[in-house]
């Protein structure tokens, strides 16, 4: 997940609902200066910051618009008095290939999966690293969020291979 806010405090207790929901983390990258798109600056405020997080806890990628639902919700009770968001959190989910976020917001190149939630195919892997794609946001194709992301896969790729190892019968 990708979580973005003007607070860091508010990013640290987000970040520990989120491991009470989701589990334990077993990535979390450090506050990250938000200088993409100024977008979220007038709902938000400016100085934004990012914390990338990943879980223990492997999903089921037909999870993630319940995922993004219960994200939305967290984002709904923490937002202001204006009922301004504070924070916006991106869950998505990395695989062997690539990385898909989800979104309420429908395009050409995000199927619908349900419930209101697309899939956004944000960055693929070949050449051994992610690679950005014409619709990519740009913070997403930054070399700082590839080199992220490519350590939260290899994370992944090794859980991957526990999970895949425990299911060999041993002799």
């Amino acid at each position: 997940m990708s979580l973005l806010s003007a607070h860091p405090r508010l990013i640290a207790e987000v970040c520990t609902d989120l491991s009470s929901r989701f589990g334990p983390l077993d990535f979390m990258s450090e506050l990250l200066p938000f200088r993409y798109t100024r977008y979220y600056e007038s709902e938000m405020g400016a100085d934004l910051r990012r914390r990338l997080v990943s879980f223990q806890n492997l999903i089921a990628p037909d999870t993630l618009p319940e995922i993004k639902l219960a994200t939305n919700a967290l984002e709904n009770a923490c937002a202001d008095e204006q009922e301004k968001r504070r924070i916006n959190i991106d869950p998505g989910y990395i695989a062997l290939s690539h990385v898909i976020l989800a979104t309420c917001k429908g395009f050409s190149h995000r199927p619908y999966l349900r419930d209101g939630v697309y899939a956004d195919l944000t960055l693929i892997f070949r050449a051994q690293s992610f690679q950005a794609l014409e619709w990519t946001f740009p913070d997403y194709g930054s070399a700082e969020m590839i080199q992220l992301l490519n350590t939260i896969r290899s994370n992944y790729l090794a859980q991957w291979r526990a999970v895949k190892s425990e299911d060999v019968p041993k002799p």
